[in-house]
């Protein structure tokens, strides 16, 4: 029932109401105020249902294999990875010390970048900056077929780090706007599992460039030129189909779009508000679990140099680099699988997020036992425990939902993961400098910071799950407060010029 009163407002014996700015209002919470009928859970599923039919094809797969933002976004930053087997070391004269730092610059620009990245996300309508960012993305990957040295790559790669800081953002805020928080680790799951798509596309793709044979043009360039022009053709569509928020959802009617706001309402964490709000901020700094999250993916994305060094690594083992070009597919059959099975296994048990990304680090570090202990004639043995290193991606893809469904409040929201992937970038960036030459071929001490970072971050998940738990049941304990009696509401001109008072539920901490 609509709470409206024709000049100002009525208070109850138990309540007392609070006018308030438009601007500290959430967007979503403007859209449904005076509305208060609980949605039907039919038509909620079927606004779910189309929902996935019209964002989820963006951020995974289209139907008809056209490539997605994710499976782009990963085969891109791969591209370096499968370029050393390609020819791109001999070709631009790197030393290993050179190639090592191309992996590394891409971060620190990525870490640089990160928090303007996300102020921008809250500033600019999400679809058409990540738009922009992609299309730049893809200038600059296709502007590394004509770098002839290290300058020329470092600058590319400090491009593409630049605009990566939009992406993983951009897909967090857009799912937490759309999607319940059960949803969210299914689907934060579905999207970040497309990079196992990424890789055996990146390694079919890399197979197919060494059958070129164009003179003056190395396969490693119609790679990058190939990537390229793909980023591209996503960027045109990213900007005309994907959507900025559920309030102005081109798929959705006005009807629709409200519906959607109301069936998030159990997420308590708003929608969209374009205002910063400070004290959001301070909070986000001051709240532990936001330092525990950064804390944990600073230590897991340190062996995330082995997307880099892989390819490297599988070739040492003995194989050609037509085998490795195709060996490189498996490790991207493996993240699906695992990723896949995670996510659902997460949603299946409640409050089971931290104990399945936990359980999931065993098998990476029994692949590194693999890798350091077998004979360097047992080829099988060695690539088993190569690919068992990849399971363990699990753990972070369920702390990216994880965050977004702890997290209450547009700016809140954009802060702790602007933080959390600053430290995802410390970490990439910091993993690239251990692979020295002189570590080669067994690369003992690299694998041991990897197994060490292994041992940490299944400890910081329970960490996690513990303070979560002790902070649960300290708000089940206390009691209401008076705040929680408020009425917000704000001020709207009716059909007739009179200005009329509407409340606005409180629902999703949307002040």
């Amino acid at each position: 029932m609509s709470s409206e009163t024709a000049g100002g407002l009525t208070n109850s014996e138990k309540h007392h109401g609070v006018s308030v700015s438009t601007k500290e209002v959430d967007s979503a919470a403007q859209l449904v105020a005076g509305f208060s009928e609980p949605l039907d859970p039919e038509e909620a599923l079927r606004i779910r249902k189309k929902i996935d039919r019209h964002i989820l094809p963006m951020m995974c797969g289209h139907a008809d294999g056209s490539s997605p933002s994710v499976r782009v976004q990963f085969m891109d930053k791969t591209t370096l990875g499968n370029s050393a087997v390609l020819g791109i070391e001999t070709a631009t004269h790197l030393t290993v010390n050179q190639y090592n730092w191309l992996g590394t610059i891409f971060y620190i620009s990525y870490l640089v970048f990160e928090y303007p990245q996300n102020l921008a996300l809250q500033r600019f309508p999400v679809g058409k900056w990540m738009s922009i960012n992609i299309f730049i993305w893809g200038v600059a990957l296709s502007c590394h077929a004509a770098c002839k040295n290290f300058t020329g790559l470092f600058i590319a790669r400090f491009v593409l780090g630049m605009c990566e800081g939009s992406i993983t953002a951009g897909f967090l805020i857009v799912s937490s706007m759309f999607y319940t928080r059960k949803e969210q680790t299914l689907r934060v799951g579905y999207w970040f599992l497309m990079n196992g798509t990424a890789q055996i596309i990146s390694g079919l793709l890399a197979f197919a460039t060494l059958h070129i044979g164009t003179s003056g043009f190395e396969p490693w360039q119609w790679f990058m030129i190939i990537t390229g022009f793909i980023t591209l053709v996503l960027a045109v569509s990213y900007w005309f189909l994907f959507p900025d928020s559920p309030t102005s959802a081109w798929f959705l009617t006005p009807d629709e779009r409200a519906k959607a706001v109301q069936r998030i309402k159990e997420n308590q964490t708003g929608v969209e508000n374009k205002h910063f709000k400070m004290e959001q901020f301070y909070e986000a700094i001051r709240d532990p679990k936001t330092w525990l999250f950064a804390a944990f993916s600073a230590f897991d994305n340190v062996p995330n140099s082995l997307t880099n060094q892989q390819s490297i690594i599988v070739s040492s083992f003995g194989f050609t680099y037509l085998q490795t070009t195709l060996l490189g597919c498996i490790p991207g059959i493996v993240e699906i699988v695992t990723i896949f099975t995670g996510v659902r296994l997460a949603a299946r048990f409640k409050n089971g997020r931290a104990y399945v990304g936990a359980i999931y680090f065993v098998p990476a570090l029994i692949g590194i036992a693999l890798v350091n202990l077998l004979p360097w004639s047992n080829q099988a043995g060695l690539l088993a425990g190569q690919f068992l290193t990849g399971v363990c991606t699990t753990g972070f893809v369920l702390s990216l939902s994880w965050l977004g469904n702890v997290t209450a409040g547009h700016t809140k929201r954009v802060v702790t993961n602007a933080i959390m992937l600053s430290a995802y970038c410390i970490g990439n960036a910091t993993g690239p400098l251990m692979w020295k030459a002189q570590y080669k071929p067994r690369n003992h001490i690299p694998w041991a910071v990897i197994a060490a970072c292994y041992c940490i971050c299944p400890i910081l998940l329970l960490v996690i799950r513990a303070v979560l738990d002790r902070e649960n049941k300290r708000r089940d304990m206390e009691s209401s407060t008076s705040d929680e009696n408020e009425e917000y509401y704000i001020e709207k001109v009716a059909e007739d010029g009179s200005r009329i008072q509407v409340k606005v539920d409180k629902v999703g901490h949307p002040f």
